[in-house]
C-alpha cells in the first residue's frame, strides 16, 4: 500500500570511517526535530564511525539509493570524506541524478569536493573547510568560493564546517519545507 504522506526525506551520505561528528548529528538533529524523515546510508554497511567517537548503524549503501525518493542529498564532512566519497563515482552519480531531478543538494566541510567533482559548481556559489586541496578541487571545477559559513545557489547548499553544523542544517530544512 502506498503512503500518501508528504513527509519530506532527506538523505544523509557518511564516510564509514572519520565522518565529522557535528556535519552530521546538528543537520539531522535539526531536520527530524521538524518531522523530516531521514535516512543514511555509505559506501558499506556496518558500524561507522564518526572523528570524534560517535557511532551508527549504516543499513543502506549508496549503491542501493534512487535519489528520485528524496528531497534533498547532504554528504557529510569529516577526514573520511577525502578517503571514501571524493572519488566515489557512485555518489556523484547520485548527486547529479538528484540536481538533474531539481532536489536539493547539499555538501560540508570538505564535502564539496564530491559536488565539485560531479560537476555540479561550475559558475556556482560555494563554502568549504579552505584546504589546499579543496580550494584547488573547487576552482578546478569553476566555483566561486567564498568564505561564508553557509551558502545557497539555487538549490546547491554548502557549509564550510563543524561551526556551520546546525545553520547548515536549518538551511536544508527552509529549502525543502
Amino acid at each position: 500500500m502506498m503512503s500518501m504522506s508528504n513527509k519530506k526525506k532527506v538523505l544523509m551520505i557518511i564516510s564509514p570511517k572519520n565522518f565529522r561528528d557535528e556535519e552530521f548529528l546538528e543537520p539531522k538533529d535539526v531536520l527530524e526535530k521538524a518531522d523530516v524523515e531521514v535516512k543514511v546510508a555509505s559506501t558499506t554497511k556496518g558500524t561507522a564511525k564518526g572523528m570524534l567517537g560517535a557511532k551508527l548503524d549504516v543499513e543502506t549503501t549508496v549503491d542501493e539509493i534512487d535519489p528520485a525518493d528524496y528531497d534533498a542529498v547532504v554528504i557529510v564532512g569529516g577526514s573520511g570524506s577525502q578517503t571514501y566519497l571524493w572519488d566515489n563515482k557512485r555518489v556523484q552519480e547520485i548527486v547529479k541524478k538528484a540536481n538533474n531531478l531539481g532536489k536539493l543538494v547539499s555538501a560540508i566541510c570538505i564535502s564539496p569536493v564530491v559536488l565539485a567533482r560531479a560537476g555540479l559548481l561550475s559558475g556556482r556559489k560555494a563554502t568549504v573547510c579552505r584546504t589546499d586541496d579543496t580550494i584547488r578541487e573547487l576552482k578546478k571545477a569553476g566555483a566561486v568560493i567564498s568564505g561564508a559559513p553557509i551558502e545557497v545557489d539555487g538549490k546547491i547548499i554548502t557549509g564550510r564546517g563543524p561551526e556551520a553544523a546546525k545553520q547548515f542544517g536549518r538551511k536544508i530544512l527552509e529549502s525543502i519545507t
